[in-house]
């Protein structure tokens, strides 16, 4: 792989690893065949790591690498969510806003009756 290719901007696909088909963009140029990448985790799914490139595939787009909040920003503005199918995680619900779970009912058990001696 081309190393000149993979620079800081540039978006590449994840092609191993639990996140392979992922698409993540280059933070930093390569060092000692490392690069940092983020998704940003709001729109791919994939949080600021560090990757080695031979676990990438570049592609011909570019974004302007930054903080994460930019990088979204520039995703959602560049069309490029569209254009390569990816589908952005929904966001959860916080524990507060989920539905109370009911108290759980404790069944009594039947207990076992004693029997009496018979005194004959």
């Amino acid at each position: 792989m081309n190393m000149a290719v993979i620079e800081p901007g540039r978006i590449v696909m994840k092609i191993a690893g639990r996140e392979g088909g992922c698409y993540a963009v280059v933070l930093e140029i390569p060092k000692d065949s490392f690069v940092l990448i983020t998704g940003p985790k709001s729109i791919t799914g994939i949080k600021r790591r560090k990757c080695s490139i031979f676990h990438l595939e570049p592609t011909e787009h570019m974004l302007q690498a930054g903080t994460d909040e930019q990088l979204e920003r520039a995703w959602k503005s560049s069309g490029l969510i569209e254009k390569l199918g990816i589908i952005v995680p929904q966001k959860r619900k916080q524990a507060t806003e989920t539905k109370p779970r009911p108290k759980s009912v404790r069944k009594a058990r039947a207990k076992p009756e004693k029997k009496q001696k018979s005194l004959k």
